[in-house]
C-alpha cells in the first residue's frame, strides 16, 4: 500500500520483537515479504553482572519464543513477518519551487534523469525536471520553461522555448541523453480556448531544442508516456483534440531522433475545451512491455482503460477495456504512473465527481481494479496533475507529483523492502 506509507507514516520498526510478531499476524497474504535476517539492535552494556545475565537469559528464552511462534504460525504470516537489512525509518519529504526566474506556473510534467543518463551537459542523474503550462500571466498553454531540481535541492532553468508553447504533462528523459516534452499550446480561439495541434520537443542534455516533431496523428498532446528501448522510442500520446492515443516511433540515427511512423491505436475517449482545465481528454497513460498493454487515463469518462498489443496495433480498436471506474475514488483521472510495487497510481483533476472532502488525490490502484489507498497533495480542489516514480537502487525508489495549486513539487524516497 505505497500511498498509505506516504500519507500516513506507517512504517514498521524491526527493533521490537513483539511489536513485530504483532505486525505479522495482521499482514495479508498480499504482503508476503522474504525473510532476510533477524537483527538484534540497541543492545547496552551495562556492568552488573547478574542484572546483565537476567538479560541475557530473558533474550534467549524471547528468541525461542520467537522461532516457536515463527514455526507455528501458517506459511503466508512466516513471509509476512520479514526483518531486512534496509532502511525501516521514513526517510524526509522534499519540496521545491517549480516557478522559474521568467514567472512561468501550473506545473504539469514531471520527469527523473535516470542513472545512465549520459553525463557532460546540464543534467546529473537523480535530478528532476518539471515542466510548467502556464506562462506568469497564468494563461494555459503558454508555459515555455523546464526547471531542473538537483538531487541537492537547488534549482535552475533547464530550459526555455520561444512562444507560442505550451508544455503540457508528457515529459521524458531519453536513455540516449536527450529529454523529450509534449507542446500542447493554446488555440487562443473564444469563446472556450482549448489545444492547437502541437508538436513534441527534443531537447538535448544542455538545454538545447535540436527536433520537433509533428504528425496528423499528433493533435494537442496533453500527455505522453515512452518505452524506450535506447536507440528506438515508442512515445503513446494522449490527443486532446480528437480524443485519440497515438504510438510516435522515434528512431536514433546521426545524433539525433527521426520519426519513423505514427498510427493512432486507441480512440473514443471524451474529449472537449474547458474554461477550467483547459481540456478534458485522455491524459496519463503507462505501458506494461511484459504484457504488452497500454493503460489509458480518460479525465472525462472517468475511468482507466487497457489497450492490449499496444506495440504492434496499426489501427485503433477503440477505447479499450474499462479496467478501473471507481466513483468513490476517481475524480476526473489525470495523469498516471505504475509504482514501484506494480500498481498504477492516477492524479485526479476533481472536475468530475467533485468529492471536497478528497481533494487533490492521487489513487493507487491494482491493474485488476482494486482501490489500495490515495493521498491529498492539496487541501483544495484541483492540485493534482503530474507525477512519476523512479529506481534509486532495489530498495529505494523516488516519487515525485506536483501540486499546481501552489506551484511546487514533493519528492518522497520509498523504502521499497518495507
Amino acid at each position: 500500500m505505497l500511498l498509505t506509507e506516504l500519507g500516513d507514516f506507517e512504517w514498521r520498526l524491526s527493533f521490537g520483537m513483539d511489536a513485530a510478531l504483532r505486525s505479522a499476524k495482521s499482514e495479508k497474504p498480499s504482503s508476503i515479504m522474504k525473510i532476510k535476517k533477524v537483527h538484534l539492535a540497541n543492545v547496552e552494556v551495562v556492568s552488573n553482572p547478574r542484572w546483565q545475565s537476567r538479560q541475557i537469559l530473558k533474550g534467549i528464552v524471547r528468541i525461542f519464543t520467537l522461532v516457536a511462534t515463527i514455526v507455528a504460525l501458517p506459511a503466508h504470516e512466516v513471509l509476512a513477518f520479514a526483518v531486512t537489512e534496509t532502511r525501516v525509518l521514513p526517510f524526509p519529504i522534499e519540496k521545491a519551487s517549480t516557478i522559474p526566474f521568467n514567472g512561468d506556473v501550473n506545473p504539469y510534467g514531471v520527469a527523473f534523469v535516470p542513472e545512465n543518463f549520459p553525463t557532460g551537459g546540464k543534467l546529473n542523474p537523480g535530478d528532476l525536471l518539471v515542466s510548467n503550462f502556464n506562462n506568469f500571466n497564468n494563461i494555459q498553454g503558454t508555459g515555455t520553461t523546464i526547471i531542473d531540481i538537483s538531487a541537492g535541492g537547488s534549482t535552475s532553468l533547464f530550459f526555455q522555448g520561444t512562444a507560442p508553447l505550451g508544455l503540457s504533462t508528457g515529459l521524458a528523459v531519453l536513455r540516449a541523453g536527450f529529454v523529450l516534452v509534449a507542446n500542447c499550446p493554446t488555440n487562443n480561439q473564444p469563446p472556450v480556448a482549448g489545444a492547437a495541434a502541437g508538436s513534441l520537443l527534443l531537447i538535448d542534455g544542455n538545454g538545447n531544442l535540436v527536433n520537433t516533431f509533428t504528425s496528423s496523428e499528433i493533435q494537442g498532446p496533453w500527455d505522453f508516456s515512452v518505452y524506450d528501448q535506447g536507440g528506438t522510442v515508442w512515445v503513446f500520446v494522449s490527443n486532446a483534440i480528437n480524443g485519440t492515443v497515438a504510438r510516435i516511433e522515434l528512431v536514433f540515427t546521426g545524433g539525433n531522433f527521426a520519426l519513423k511512423s505514427a498510427t493512432t491505436i486507441a480512440s473514443g475517449y471524451t474529449h472537449h475545451a474547458d474554461p477550467a482545465t483547459f481540456e478534458v481528454a485522455p491524459t496519463g497513460s503507462a505501458f506494461d512491455s511484459q504484457n504488452g498493454v497500454l493503460y489509458v487515463a480518460s479525465t472525462g469518462d472517468n475511468a482507466v482503460y487497457a489497450v492490449p498489443n499496444a506495440l504492434n496495433l496499426r489501427s485503433s480498436k477503440g477505447t479499450g477495456t474499462i479496467v478501473y471506474a471507481d466513483q468513490a475514488h476517481l475524480h476526473g483521472a489525470l495523469a498516471m504512473v505504475f509504482g514501484p510495487n506494480g500498481d498504477l497510481l492516477v492524479s485526479n483533476s476533481d472536475e468530475f465527481n467533485t468529492d471536497p472532502n478528497q481533494p487533490s488525490e492521487i489513487v493507487e490502484f491494482t491493474v485488476k481494479g482494486q482501490f489500495i489507498g490515495e493521498i491529498s497533495v492539496d487541501p483544495n480542489l484541483g492540485g493534482a496533475f503530474g507525477l512519476k516514480a523512479s529506481k534509486v537502487t532495489d530498495n529505494v525508489y523516488h516519487f515525485a507529483a506536483v501540486d499546481d495549486n501552489a506551484n511546487n513539487i514533493t519528492i518522497w524516497t520509498l523504502n521499497a523492502g518495507n
